[in-house]
C-alpha cells in the first residue's frame, strides 16, 4: 500500500538536530541569571528575525559563544520563547544566517540516548509539546500531545513526531523554522510504519496506534467485536480509511475525516475502496450477498442471477446498487430498503430516468426495452437505436428522445416516476425537443 499524496520518506534530507559545536557547548544553568536574559533580550530578537522567525520574542536568554578551533569563526547561542506556537533555541555566526531548532528538536535526547546537550530552560518553554496547540490546529488535527521529538530538517522543512492521547500519532511537516505563519501539513504515523523511508514515527508503537480502530467501530454501531484492524490508507482527498475484522466473521471498512467517521462500507461492499477488505474473506461475503440481491430482484418482478454487484449512494435506510446478471444481457438498479419496503429494480435501459447509470450493461444490450414500450404505445416501426433523457415535466414525468435505427425520424417517450412506466409519445416531427442524429 503506497500513502498517497506523501512523500515525505524519500525526498528528506535529515538534518542534525543541533550542530556539533553547539553538542560541545557547557550545558545551560537550571536558572538563568539576569545578565543572560539581558543579554538575550537585548540580541536574540534581531537574531530571531534574521533566522526567519516571525513571533514577537516575550523571553530570552544568552547561551554562550563557541569559537571553531579550526576556522576560528565564533558564534553565539541564544533560547527565545515565542507569544505563540514553539520556542527556539539559535545559533548566529559571524557572516552566515542565523540556524533555528524548536525546542522540542532541543529537547531530543541525543542519538546515542544521552540527555540534549543544549535543552531549553526558559519558563514559557518548560513543555514544548504544549505550544504545539497553534500547529495542530493549522495543520486541521485534533490531537491532545502526550509527547513529541524532532525527527530532522531539511532546507525547506521541520519535521517533528506528536503522540496524541487515545493512541494516535502525527508527523508535522512544517516550515524551517517552525512558525505558526508557516505550512503545516499533518500525516499519520500509521503511513509509516511500513515505509524503509527515513522518517518514523516511534514515541508509540503500531499497536497503539490501531486501537483508534474501536473508536470508529463504537461510532458506527454495527455490532462488530473487533478480532483485528488495519490501517488501509488516504485518498486524494484526505480522507482516511480502516478496517476491522469482527469475531462474527464479518468485516467493514471505515471513512473516516478529520478524526470523525463518516461511513462505513460492509466488506461485500467495500471491493472498490483501495483493494478492499483482506482481514475477512470479502469474497466468500460477496458471493452471499450476490444471492440476497438476486432474490430481492425476482421478488420485485426482475429475474437476475446476479454475478456482480456496485453501490450507489442513497438514501438513509436504503440500499441502492448496480447488478450484472448471467442469465441475461442487460443488467438493472435495485433499490432495496427494510422489510416493510418494496423492492424495485430499474432495468438499465431505463435506470437514467431514476437518475441511475450502469456501468456493467453495455447500453446496445438495454436498449431493447425503449423499442418495446414504443410498441405497447402503438408504435411498432422503429428499432430504437440510441436515447437521451431531456428532462423533467412540470407534473414530474420524464421526457426520453428515441432515435430509429431506420435513420427516420423517432419519438418522444414520457415516463412516470413510481411506478416507471411509459405513459406518452410524440414523434420528432412534431416537437423541437429532439437532438439525436436523424430526428432534426
Amino acid at each position: 500500500m503506497r500513502p498517497i499524496g506523501i512523500g515525505l520518506a524519500a525526498a528528506l534530507l535529515v538534518a542534525a538536530l543541533v550542530p556539533a559545536v553547539v553538542m560541545s557547548a557547557p550545558k545551560a544553568a537550571p536558572a538563568v541569571s539576569e545578565a543572560a536574559r539581558k543579554q538575550g533580550m537585548a540580541e536574540a530578537p534581531a537574531v530571531a528575525q534574521a533566522a526567519g522567525i516571525t513571533c514577537q520574542v516575550t523571553d530570552a536568554r544568552f547561551v554562550g559563544k563557541a569559537t571553531d578551533a579550526k576556522t576560528k569563526i565564533a558564534t553565539s547561542y541564544y533560547e527565545v520563547d515565542c507569544d505563540q506556537g514553539l520556542g527556539f533555541v539559535l545559533s548566529s555566526a559571524a557572516g552566515a544566517k542565523p540556524t533555528a531548532f524548536t525546542c522540542i528538536e532541543a529537547d531530543t535526547p541525543q542519538p546515542d540516548g544521552k540527555p540534549s546537550a543544549l535543552p531549553c530552560v526558559l519558563p514559557g518553554n518548560a513543555d514544548p509539546k504544549a505550544d504545539l496547540a497553534p500547529l495542530l490546529a493549522k495543520a486541521g488535527v485534533q490531537c491532545t500531545p502526550e509527547a513529541a521529538r524532532g525527527i530532522g530538517q531539511s532546507p525547506s522543512n521541520t519535521f517533528l513526531e506528536v503522540a496524541c492521547s487515545g493512541g494516535s500519532g502525527y508527523v508535522l511537516q512544517a516550515a524551517s523554522p517552525a512558525v505558526v505563519t508557516g505550512n503545516v501539513v499533518a500525516s499519520d504515523c500509521l503511513l509509516f510504519d511500513g515505509s524503509d523511508g527515513n522518517i518514523k514515527c516511534v514515541l508509540k508503537d503500531k499497536a497503539s496506534r490501531l486501537a483508534v480502530v474501536d473508536t470508529y467501530v463504537t461510532a458506527a454501531n454495527n455490532g462488530c467485536v473487533v478480532k483485528d484492524r488495519r490501517f488501509i490508507g488516504m485518498s486524494q482527498a484526505g480522507s482516511s480509511f480502516y478496517e476491522s475484522a469482527c469475531a462474527d466473521g464479518k468485516g467493514y471498512i471505515y471513512k473516516v475525516e478529520k478524526a470523525q467517521l463518516v461511513q462505513t462500507y460492509p466488506c461485500e461492499k467495500a471491493s472498490g475502496i483501495l483493494g478492499g477488505c483482506t482481514l475477512t474473506d470479502a469474497r466468500e461475503a460477496e458471493t452471499a450477498q450476490a444471492g440476497l440481491y438476486t432474490k430481492l430482484a425476482k421478488s420485485a418482478g426482475f429475474d437476475c442471477q446476479v454475478s456482480k454487484y456496485a453501490p450507489f449512494p442513497g438514501p438513509p435506510g436504503k440500499d441502492v446498487v448496480e447488478m450484472a446478471c448471467t442469465n441475461r444481457p442487460d443488467g438493472g438498479v435495485g433499490v432495496f430498503g427494510g422489510p416493510a419496503d418494496k423492492p424495485v429494480v430499474y432495468d438499465c435501459g431505463r435506470a437514467p430516468i431514476a437518475g441511475y447509470r450502469c456501468s456493467f450493461t453495455k447500453p446496445a444490450d438495454a436498449i431493447g426495452v425503449f423499442t418495446a414500450d414504443l410498441k405497447k404505445l402503438g408504435k411498432p416501426d422503429c428499432t430504437v437505436s440510441a436515447t437521451r433523457v431531456i428532462g423533467k415535466t412540470a407534473k414530474g414525468t420524464t421526457y426520453v428522445e428515441t432515435a430509429c435505427a431506420d435513420g427516420l425520424k423517432g419519438y418522444v417517450l414520457e415516463y412516470t416516476a413510481d411506478p416507471l412506466n411509459a405513459v406518452g409519445v410524440v414523434g420528432c416531427a412534431f416537437t423541437k425537443d429532439c437532438k439525436l442524429p436523424g430526428n432534426v
